[in-house]
Formats: structure tokens, sequence, C-alpha cells
């Protein structure tokens, strides 16, 4: 038979520009809190967590609801003692018969099985914490942990753990494996050191506590005041689980960040990292604030990688001497007219040089075509010049009649 010479490869055909790729997220399985899914391909979540003492229930409720109405989705209340785990019954109650079923998350202490047992009963999802949930108290002289020591604890947390992991089985709800870093049980800590594999051995051996008990209503946080530390461990953790055919969601934070500027920035490096990465399903930044202040940062993270849109996306040029307009002052009335919308892509270009290029991806562009005079675009395509003391109004009418403007 001839042989036929393999042909000339084809010319390549170049990839299609885009300007907007989509973050392509990690599969992860579906894992249920209350009325919200997290993971299986369900929007990130947005969580926080209430101040108010769980045994006053009036304020917690109140603070509870706050946060919901402003866009949180899950909030988790804490419950140190079986006083404030029974409490949370009646917080369930009050707030279903005042307002509405809200996702809440009982964060469980030292010690907690009992706590954590009562609590499962009037919440949607218990996280515990694998460094404190068992308390191994340290020992001054010691050095090492032989393997039977080891093991002894191994066992002892399974018995422990074993309650909680088949009533939340049985009441089909689910359980928050959150490590972290500065809570690692100090066997970890002498057999890992405080490193993130610490705390990616700690999640997996409860991990697999759990799965031996036909369990996997899990997900899974690795948290770090420390940035690296935060975005080591859950990159690792991701790893170990694809080594392992596991598929558990997790949930994104950096503990401890502070407040003002710099804690939303610490919050943003690593929870905006990964979650470019398409690690992530919900997610809360931890500020030293009151909680209502986390919620809009995290949908501006959301916003920025496109993986929510809850509100309108500014684009703007930094101004330079070509602006046509008081750029800051112009920018300033658009928001202050739209910010309820949502969806949409507005932007305020201070002149013709680079406004429509840099706009291409908007929905509606407001560009400085010459001094007083503002051109309005639909797309990339211009619609109508106007008046600069017309030009909002005018934006606003342009919104209205391709049927995409809402009353505030």
């Amino acid at each position: 038979m001839q042989t036929l010479p393999n042909p000339a490869p084809a010319a390549a055909t170049p990839a299609p520009a885009t300007t907007d790729p989509t973050i392509v997220r990690r599969k992860t399985r579906p894992v249920p809190v209350g009325d919200v899914t997290i993971g299986g391909g369900h929007p990130v979540a947005v969580q926080s967590m209430i101040n108010e003492d769980t045994l006053d229930v009036d304020g917690s409720v109140a603070a509870i609801q706050r946060l919901h109405e402003i866009g949180c989705e899950i909030v988790r209340v804490t419950v140190p003692s079986m006083s404030h785990a029974k409490a949370m019954a009646d917080i369930r109650d009050r707030l279903t018969r005042t307002y509405r079923s809200v996702p809440l998350v009982a964060d469980v202490h030292h010690n907690g099985l009992k706590i954590a047992l009562e609590a499962a009963k009037h919440v949607d999802n218990v996280r515990i914490n694998p460094g404190l949930y068992v308390f191994e108290k340290p020992k001054s002289d010691r050095t090492e942990y032989t393997d039977a020591e080891f093991n002894e604890i191994g066992e002892k947390i399974r018995d422990t753990l074993k309650p909680l992991v088949l009533s939340l089985k049985e009441q089909d709800k689910s359980m928050r494996i959150g490590v972290n870093h500065g809570s690692l049980a100090e066997r970890m800590l002498f057999t890992y050191g405080d490193t993130p594999e610490g705390m990616v051995e700690s999640a997996l051996e409860f991990i697999r506590i759990c799965e031996s008990l036909g369990f996997y209503h899990i997900e899974l946080s690795l948290k770090a005041s420390r940035v690296p530390v935060m975005l080591a461990a859950n990159r690792l953790m991701v790893q170990r689980m694809d080594a392992l055919g596991m598929d558990y969601p997790l949930h994104l934070g950096v503990t401890e960040a502070g407040d003002g500027e710099y804690g939303r920035i610490k919050s943003t490096a690593g929870i905006g990292t990964l979650l470019a990465e398409g690690i992530g399903d919900t997610i809360r930044v931890s500020l030293t604030e009151a909680p209502e202040k986390e919620i809009p940062v995290c949908y501006g993270i959301l916003q920025a990688l496109g993986l929510r849109r809850t509100m309108v996306e500014y684009v703007a040029c930094p101004s330079c001497g070509r602006t046509l307009f008081n750029l800051e002052d112009v920018l300033h009335k658009v928001r202050e007219a739209t910010v309820h919308l949502t969806g949409l892509n507005i932007a305020v270009m201070g002149c013709i040089v680079n406004g429509p290029g840099e706009m291409a991806d908007a929905d509606y562009g407001y560009v400085g075509k010459q001094a007083g005079t503002i051109a309005l675009y639909r797309g990339r395509e211009e619609i109508r010049r106007v008046p600069e003391d017309q030009g909002v109004k005018e934006l606003i009418n342009l919104i209205k009649a391709d049927g995409r403007w809402v009353d505030p």
C-alpha cells in the first residue's frame, strides 16, 4: 500500500479577540444552606456574621434582618454555650413570623458536641473548627506525638463528631469544616508545623470521618490573617481534593483583616485572587466594623470579576489634559442618577481620543466630543450629541427608550 505524505498543516486561525474572558470556576458539589445552595455552579454566595450576643433574641433578629435586606445571603451566629444554642430556636421562630426564613449558620466552639447537636435543630448549617472541636490541652514538655497518640486522638475526634454528622445527615443539613491558621490543633502543629499543609491535613481528617459516615453536605474554609498563607492553603486544598477525587465547595475569607481601606484591600487581595483562579463558592469579608459594611465589599469583588452583576459597572478614564469637562463631577452625577440600576455598563470618558475604544464593551457611553458638547453612545454607535448641561438627562432618556430603566 502506498503511503501518502502528511499534508502541510493549515495556517493557524487567530483566536477571536475578547475583552471579557470568563472565569472558569472549579466544579464542586452542591451543598444546601437553607434555601441557598453553595457550589454546584450556583452564584458565589455572600456571607457575614452578626456581632450581637445570641441570648439577645430581639437584637439578633434585627441584626440578621438588616444583613439579609442589604444582600447578605447566609448569616452566621455564634453559639458558645447551650443557652445560646437553645436561643437559636427563638431566633429562627421570630425571623419566620416577623420577616422570613434566612439561611443560618451556628458557629460552635470548644468541646462543642452537645451545643452543636442542639444548634443543629434550629439552623441550616453548623460550622466547626477542627482545632477546637476536640480540645487538646498542650503539654509544655512535649517533644513529639507518637503514632499511637496521634491515632488515639483521631479516634476520640471520630467518636465526638459522629453524632453531629448523623444528626445533620438525618435533617438534610450541612456542615462547614472551618480551619483557622491561628488555631491548629497541637498534634497538627507538631506533625506538620504551622503551615498550609497542617491546615489541609486538619480539614482532610474531618472530611474522611464525614465520608465514612456517608455524609457529603460539606463546605470547607481555610482562613488566615496573612494573605499568602490563605492563598497557599486554599490552593493546596484544591490540589489535594483533586488528587483524592473530592469536590467540596470552598468558603473564602481573610480572617481578622482589620478595618478601613487596608482591611478591604487585604480581603480583596486574598478573596479576589482565588476567585480569579476559579476557586471559591461563597465568601465573607471580615472587617472590624459593623457587619453591614462587609456586604458592599463582597459584591464589589464579585462584580469586578464578572461573577455577579448586582450594580452598574462604571468605566471612567482617569482624566488628563484632553478632558473636556470636570470628569469627577460628571461621573458623580451619572452615578447618582443611575446607581440603582443593575446589570448595565456605563462609560464616562473625558475626550474622543481614547473614549470610544476604551468603552467598547459599555452599554452606554457619555463622551466629551467638543467643548460644551456631549456625545451619547449605545455600545459603539454614537446616537446623538447634546449640550453638556443636558447630558445626564439625555443619557437617562436613552436608557428609558431602550426599556432598561427602572425608577429608583
